[in-house]
């Protein structure tokens, strides 16, 4: 079996920044235990399978499948990956629609070129407000001493926010090393997947960003995310009732770092906007 496949880096239109995903064309469905080896071998945050859903190829096609996988397990959801996958459809296939719907266990994902960036209609996931002392441990591990503002939970996502004081800088942010180990350890429960941690950003920078974050999963074989677009389905339910605003402008601050435009809609969804690069093609020989 020979598998087209193509490396990505997502939100972000310079090669070896942003969030690098694998991106495998499949003719037909595989087994869940293929999926998961493959995603294991690329060893990247995630590796997206595109299936044709209409018969069509995917140069035509307007609808397709589309599940992601991290070195471990299945995902429900995943930014960067879906945003690389319109990249090959639109960039190497030049496929003729202008939106391309990818079914999901998110649901249909609506996915549209505008310029030179791709915009996703992805499900808005607002989070609530978590007791920090339940979880006292699991914050310390994860940021050490420094202050707290606001610690929020997204059961639906499974993602655990927490929002540092506005006495706390960028460099204090970047500066952060939570061990895996100790995530782990002060996290057993499977109640959180993933790890937010968010600053609001001064509004003396340029780029004028509303906020910065940084993303840990290390309950799904991924220590650090270097850009994440399901995350901020979460920071854009937050943020945009914290700013009074419905259009932002964040940035991950990874090694790697991405820039991610949001816009919450009317219908409760919010638009996440990105570029990418395609930085490697060939194919998968199984």
């Amino acid at each position: 079996m020979e598998i087209p496949i193509f490396i990505v880096d997502a939100f972000t239109n310079v090669p070896f920044k942003g969030n690098s995903a694998a991106i495998c064309l499949v003719e037909n469905e595989l087994q869940d235990e293929l999926y998961q080896n493959i995603a294991a071998e690329m060893n990247l945050s995630e590796t997206a399978f595109i299936t044709r859903q209409d018969s069509l190829d995917f140069s035509s096609g307007a609808r397709f499948g589309l599940r992601w996988f991290s070195p471990q397990i299945e995902v429900p959801l995943c930014g960067h990956a879906t945003l690389a996958s319109a990249a090959v459809l639109f960039y190497l296939k030049n496929n003729a629609n202008h939106v391309v719907v990818f079914e999901t266990l998110s649901g249909e994902l609506f996915v549209r070129q505008h310029g030179e960036s791709i915009i996703m209609d992805f499900p808005l996931n607002k989070p609530k407000p978590q007791d920090q002392h339940e979880i006292k441990d699991l914050l310390r591990a994860a940021v050490g001493d420094l202050p707290i503002h606001d610690v929020y939970y997204c059961a639906t996502t499974k993602k655990l926010m927490i929002r540092l004081a506005d006495t706390c800088n960028r460099t204090e942010l970047t500066s952060l090393k939570p061990e895996a180990e100790a995530l782990l350890k002060n996290e057993p429960t499977g109640k959180i997947k993933c790890l937010i941690v968010t600053l609001k950003a001064p509004q003396t920078t340029q780029p004028a960003y509303d906020f910065y974050s940084r993303v840990f999963a290390p309950w799904v074989g991924v220590p650090e995310d270097p850009v994440t677009g399901s995350a901020h389905t979460v920071l854009a339910g937050y943020w945009s009732e914290i700013l009074g605003k419905k259009k932002m402008l964040a940035f991950q601050c990874s090694g790697r770092g991405g820039e991610l435009e949001l816009e919450i809609k009317d219908d409760g969804r919010v638009d996440i906007s990105g570029r990418a690069q395609i930085i490697l093609q060939g194919i998968l020989k199984i």
